[in-house]
């Protein structure tokens, strides 16, 4: 029988800081080398939990505990942090808060030091921890100088020493792109395989994540656990849809088919699923429905790139680049971390300029526009918020800008009302900006671009670390201002699902060059593009090909198909 690793017994807490208690009576049991996925909406209580567990609460974040939480036997409210850190480990959403350390084994070091181990000792465990995360070779590289996967990796390796027993990721996708997040699912898999560790994962993206299987799932709302199951059970449910989590796309598409999916063995891991042949008959059917398909209108070309290259110190990172993009248009740049997007971006909003080639904004030079100018007509919301942040206020922040060009003061408060609304934030405005989530910066700026109402608007990663709730409001914006107000949107993404729900076409980069430019279907249903870009195919992809059709023409139903459904006809 395995030992109970962490209990919780009948317990809640409270902030010092808030009136109502943030969990309610929970009573959990999570056992010695299980994975669980802890799952639910911005505010139901994950972050808490696990900040409860790894002794965050009560030590560093003060309030009132009632009940009883042990973990590996100790009760956490009379242990210490030091303590608790021996046994527990956490993986930071954002790894750049984690890293202390100058070079890469510096910082996995970290732990063993403050225990005084000596260095004949410290080092060999260092490059086995090392290893075993498949950062071996770096070592002596700076942290901050790695990509999004390489640090979450450093962070995991710093706090996975021999007697951590529990370890918790928290968002351990947010920030990578589709091969790096499965290297990550596969990483943590693995470890908690091999190493007997106890996983908790607190992640938005259940398709992604249950591309390795789990032992449980505690679906979470408003500080209480409403559901502790097997991911088969949760599936077959409507528990998803009533809490607001996102379902797998496959399975989206077997409802569209009216699919018996009470009688479908295996629904939690496609790969492995078989279809039963009434439910094949069904998807074969709902293929060939008649659907009408979504032809986008678009107007003149308003940002034209020719021949463009650039460079970092004699680094060429992006190079013969051609590409043109209309009013109007809805568009996805797609590639692993360091393929060249982000840099076309900044270079199309002037923050960088082009060592060859030009590019032109409506039909002109733009080597005569100062970044400002520019950014009357194209609006930038940065990945990271932090980077973007300046004023200590939420509502100073939003309408900082508006304040900066000189708008009335009734315009500015009107502008900014709007943009705060739509992003969620208004009941926060006067909230100081370092007390809200990584998520909730993230909805700071792009309210803060949103309030200059730019022609074009480019979102580097918009959703990532948001909830489904949160998801589907800023998507449904976006889609409203391209829809309603004509404008031009440019999604910098990693989420497949995202680029084939919410754009017309895909610019693809490898390596710094524009492999493929076409229709989203088209694109997303090429395995060289994917293969080239370390993407990975939808689970609509894997599910035309076990029905034996055409998955760029599947995918496209199913897009125009749930454009009916959401349209209402």
């Amino acid at each position: 029988m395995k030992k109970a690793l962490i209990e919780f017994k009948d317990f809640t807490f409270q902030y010092k800081v808030q009136s109502k208690p943030t969990l309610h009576d929970i009573n959990l049991t999570i056992y010695e080398g299980e994975k669980v996925l802890i799952l639910g909406p911005s505010g139901s209580g994950k972050s808490t939990l696990s900040n409860c567990i790894n002794g965050l609460i009560p030590f560093s974040e003060k309030g009132t505990i009632k009940g009883s939480l042990k973990v590996d036997g100790i009760e956490t409210k009379e242990a210490s942090i030091f303590k608790l850190s021996k046994v527990v480990g956490t993986v930071l959403q954002d790894s750049d808060a984690q890293f202390v350390g100058l070079s890469v084994g510096e910082d996995i070091a970290f732990a063993l030091e403050n225990e005084n181990m000596p260095r004949s000792e410290m080092i060999p465990k260092v490059e086995a921890t090392a290893q075993i995360v498949g950062m071996g070779e770096f070592l002596e590289h700076l942290p901050y100088s790695l990509s999004g996967g390489q640090k979450q990796k450093v962070a995991l390796a710093g706090v996975m020493h021999d007697k951590v027993k529990v370890l918790i990721f928290d968002e351990p996708l947010a920030a990578l792109d589709p091969h790096m997040g499965m290297v990550a699912v596969d990483l943590i898999d693995r470890i908690c395989r091999d190493q007997n560790k106890t996983a908790i994962i607190i992640e938005h993206r259940l398709e992604d994540v249950l591309y390795r299987p789990v032992d449980r799932i505690i679906l979470m709302a408003e500080g209480r656990i409403v559901a502790d199951m097997s991911p088969e059970e949760l599936l077959r449910s409507e528990l998803l849809d009533q809490y607001g989590i996102r379902e797998p796309l496959y399975l989206t598409a077997m409802k569209y088919a009216g699919c018996n999916l009470q009688n479908q063995e295996g629904i939690s891991d496609l790969a492995q699923m078989q279809l039963t042949k009434e439910n094949r008959d069904k998807l074969e059917e709902f293929f060939r429905r008649q659907t009408d398909a979504y032809k986008p209108e678009l107007g003149e070309p308003v940002i034209e790139v020719e021949d463009v290259d650039f460079a970092y110190d004699k680094d060429v990172v992006v190079r013969n680049v051609n590409c043109s993009i209309r009013r109007g248009e809805k568009l996805a740049l797609i590639g692993k971390n360091g393929a060249g997007k982000t840099t076309l971006a900044r270079l199309v909003c002037g923050i960088n300029r082009p060592t060859k080639g030009r590019i032109k904004i409506r039909g002109n030079d733009y080597m005569a526009l100062s970044i400002k100018e520019i950014g009357e007509f194209i609006g930038y919301v940065m990945q990271n918020p932090n980077q973007m942040l300046v004023k200590d206020i939420i509502h100073d922040e939003v309408d900082m800008a508006l304040k900066l060009r000189g708008y009335p003061q009734e315009e500015v408060e009107a502008k900014t009302k709007r943009a705060l609304e739509m992003c969620d934030l208004y009941s926060m405005r006067n909230w100081p900006v370092s007390s809200v989530s990584y998520g909730q910066r993230k909805r700071i700026t792009i309210a803060t671009v949103m309030a200059l109402e730019p022609d074009v608007i480019i979102l580097d990663e918009p959703t990532a670390g948001q909830d489904y709730r949160h998801y589907v409001e800023i998507i449904e914006f976006i889609n409203q201002l391209n829809s309603e107000f004509g404008k031009t949107i440019i999604l910098i993404t990693h989420d497949m699902h995202l680029a084939i729900e919410n754009t017309d076409r895909a610019i693809v980069f490898a390596d710094g060059e524009i492999i493929a430019d076409d229709h989203v279907f088209r694109v997303l249903s090429d395995d060289d593009v994917i293969t080239r870009a370390s993407l990975k195919q939808t689970s609509l992809y894997t599910l035309a090909c076990m029905l034996g059709v055409s998955p760029e023409e599947f995918i496209s139903h199913f897009i125009s198909y749930e454009r009916m459904v959401k349209a209402g006809e």
